[in-house]
């Protein structure tokens, strides 16, 4: 995410079907034609129990739920502007990871009308922005199952009064869903915790005339009695709140760059060739800077999403095409900020947060990018953007635990990048360069910690970097000056 405030610088569908299978014994096991079986008697009988309505996050304890790893979702929606009304399918499919006698998924404010798994009904009860399934047996724990759940409403944000209203927001010429630290349960039921990141496809159907840009690859749209269906579909896993659909009257260019699609959208109501749109067009640029410096480009698209809203005074790494509020396009080009969110793609995207407390991860390297840019420009040097933020900076909150209201301050992206500049002066531009190539090489499509962080750069440097660590992420004093 990159605030808007001045102290920040500068085909799927088809295969997720097949993998609809049955799990419904209460024994567990299924036999060889396909008809409910019994575990062997070697085994111990499952021990089935109700999965966690938390992931046990220290700083979100109930966001996600626990008892399953979800491997894909698959959206079917229908959204008209005029009523503001969304409906549709979703198919989730997941791996047990206990022995289930039902489980959790978040969903905020939508009406579910029907819940099968594997084909079989299930029972499902909501209260609040949790969704209880109850299927009609137990699931053995390593069982595959998909979940499918017919649901609609008129979806509405999350309020948060410390970190900003996140999900479904509705505008006049149509809505976008978007927001950090959750967004997904606004629009479709999930495990909403960015520990568990999974594939995703949408198709979303509007109004002809009607844009629909989400994350991804575009597959085949389609019209039909004056509806069009948007398709799209992300293969790398994601995490839940970098799922994004903009829906409105949107100026779409499409192009290819590096033999992969790169996809920009402009509300109409902004300059066709305004500062928003000429910055859009440093995507596939900026880019490729940041390959010399991170590695491959992890996705199989690039692109990004202005929106002209007020509501919106941040920009959002959303995966492989990060949406941009016009705050940061109002008088000029501002490519800072699409050099700090297609940072994210390497750092909080394809290597992705285990637990909120660790979001320097993300805000750190992603404000050093924009530090990195500005030199590669001729503007500044990483030194004097470092000097520059050092110099009467306020350290008593702690990078490492900023604590959950603070998630989005400077001690996390000013103070986090001031780690990263220190780390390269202390190990060596050799050392940290190839640190970081091999941190997202290494952790692709995954997640991490800070202690794994920590281990990756103690290898990196050959030697014990605790102290080091423990000034820049615990102290609450300033650190030495590198």
């Amino acid at each position: 995410m990159f605030p808007a405030e001045e102290t920040y610088v500068g085909g799927m569908r088809a295969g997720m079907a097949a993998v609809m299978v049955a799990v419904l014994a209460v024994g567990g096991c299924t036999g060889d034609d396909g008809s409910p079986g019994t575990a062997p008697s070697s085994q111990p009988p499952p021990s089935f129990a109700p999965g966690a309505d938390g992931a046990g996050d220290p700083y979100f304890p109930t966001y996600g739920n626990g008892g399953y790893d979800v491997a894909g979702y698959d959206l079917d929606l229908r959204y008209d502007p005029k009523t503001g009304l969304l409906n549709g399918t979703a198919n989730v499919t997941a791996t047990a990871t206990q022995d289930l006698s039902s489980f959790n998924l978040d969903l905020a404010g939508l009406a579910v009308s029907k819940v099968s798994i594997g084909g079989q009904p299930a029972t499902s009860k909501a209260v609040q922005d949790e969704l209880t399934i109850t299927p009609a047996a137990g699931i053995v724990k390593g069982t595959s199952f998909t979940v499918t759940i017919d649901y609609g409403g008129r979806p509405e944000p999350l309020s948060n009064d410390a970190l900003g209203d996140g999900g479904w927001l509705r505008t006049n010429d149509g809505a976008f869903a978007l927001g950090q630290p959750e967004s997904a349960s606004t629009w479709f039921p999930v495990n909403d915790h960015p520990s568990d990141k999974a594939t995703f496809a949408l198709a979303m159907t509007v109004p002809d005339g009607v844009e629909a840009i989400s994350n991804g690859v575009p597959g085949e749209r389609s019209t039909a009695g004056g509806w069009t269906t948007w398709r799209w579909s992300e293969a790398k896993p994601m995490a839940s709140y970098l799922a994004t659909v903009v829906i409105g009257q949107y100026r779409v260019t499409t192009s290819t760059h590096d033999g992969k699609p790169l996809i920009t959208a402009v509300p109409e109501s902004l300059p066709a060739n305004g500062p928003a749109a000429r910055s859009m067009t440093l995507t596939g640029e900026i880019a490729d800077f940041l390959v010399t410096r991170f590695g491959p480009y992890p996705f199989d698209s690039y692109g990004g999403v202005v929106i002209d809203d007020d509501r919106v005074g941040y920009a959002l790494e959303t995966q492989s095409r990060p949406v941009y509020g016009n705050v940061f396009f109002r008088s000029s080009t501002n490519p800072t900020v699409v050099a700090h969110e297609l940072a994210h793609q390497w750092y909080g995207d394809s290597v992705a947060l285990e637990r909120w407390q660790d979001i320097w991860l993300n805000e750190g390297f992603a404000t050093y990018a924009e530090w990195l840019w500005l030199e590669h420009k001729g503007e500044r040097t990483t030194q004097q953007s470092f000097d520059a933020a050092f110099d009467g900076f306020d350290w008593k909150t702690p990078t490492g635990d900023p604590g959950r209201d603070q998630i989005f301050g400077d001690a996390v992206y000013q103070r986090g990048a001031m780690l990263v500049h220190a780390l390269r002066k202390t190990i060596g531009d050799q050392a940290f360069f190839a640190l970081l190539k091999s941190w997202p090489a290494e952790h692709r499509d995954g997640n991490a910690t800070t202690a794994d962080f920590i281990a990756a750069a103690e290898r990196a440097a050959g030697r014990d970097l605790k102290g080091f660590f423990r000034q820049w992420l615990e102290n609450k004093t300033a650190p030495t000056r590198p």
